[in-house]
């Protein structure tokens, strides 16, 4: 296995909870038609690219997440203007959207993704910057990708663990992203993201890891009941305040740059 191949412990059948009941279905349902109409929704504006409102962007993936019938919760400051690198942990796909709720930001994604009929011709389209992973010489050309970008004035959202955990452990940040920041000398708005109960419970229900299928996921999610996604927007970390990508990413990384308090708490209907 290439050492830029990293995987997670996490299986649906050791980390992840089951959830809803047959009475749950028709409401299940439901959502589903909702989040698939609204996803088919957003791959018809595709062409329209960059003349897209960023605030209709942010709606959008606030609404799929509603859709689903899961609350957000965000805590925090409004990320930074200009070139951005937001990095966050990674637990589900749901958090492509709440990710881009924060902000709208060219995704970074395995190249995998791009051979997948239709849907990799419309991530492509839609800006996605892809990496191929079982290739590290590869790797300084995708860096250099995402530092143009950054260095455009666009947002980059990556998830540096590289691959997902079902949010009772996490994996350790991976350092090729922070480079493109440093090159680009951009700051790094880490974003930290939880999902629980509405009794404050953690909940490993909206968890897409392992050989779990994107489908099972999705059903999982719009058959719970009460889920909150806690989307914590950490303070920015400006360029210049770290020398090296390992430190940077240490700094980013979920529980080491924990702060004592947020600026405001808002429960997004």
């Amino acid at each position: 296995m290439s050492v830029w191949l990293p995987s997670a412990p996490c299986t649906p059948g050791t980390c992840v909870e089951r959830t809803g009941s047959a009475t749950a279905v028709p409401r299940a349902v439901l959502r589903l038609a909702a989040v698939v109409a609204l996803v088919l929704a957003g791959i018809g504006l595709l062409p329209l690219g960059g003349r897209i409102p960023a605030e209709l962007v942010r709606r959008w993936c606030r609404w799929i997440v509603r859709a689903a019938g899961v609350r957000v919760r965000v805590t925090g400051t409004a990320p930074p203007t200009g070139g951005t690198l937001l990095v966050a942990n990674h637990i589900s796909w749901l958090d492509i959207p709440l990710l881009g709720f924060v902000r709208p930001a060219r995704m970074v994604a395995k190249a995998e993704i791009r051979r997948w009929p239709v849907a990799g011709a419309l991530a492509a389209r839609g800006g996605v910057l892809f990496i191929d992973r079982d290739r590290l010489r590869a790797l300084p050309d995708t860096v250099d990708r995402i530092a143009r970008a950054l260095r455009a004035g666009q947002a980059v959202g990556v998830f540096p663990e590289g691959s997902t955990w079902c949010g009772r452990a996490q994996g350790t940040f991976r350092r090729a992203a922070f480079q493109a920041a440093l090159d680009a000398r951009v700051p790094v708005q880490p974003v930290r993201l939880r999902y629980r109960l509405d009794g404050g419970t953690a909940s490993t229900a909206p968890a897409f890891v392992g050989e779990d299928s994107l489908l099972a996921s999705v059903w999982r999610v719009v058959s719970a009941r009460g889920l909150v996604a806690e989307v914590d927007i950490r303070e920015a970390i400006p360029y210049g305040s770290h020398p090296d990508r390992r430190s940077l990413a240490l700094a980013a990384q979920p529980g080491v740059t924990a702060q004592l308090g947020w600026i405001h708490t808002a429960l997004v209907a």
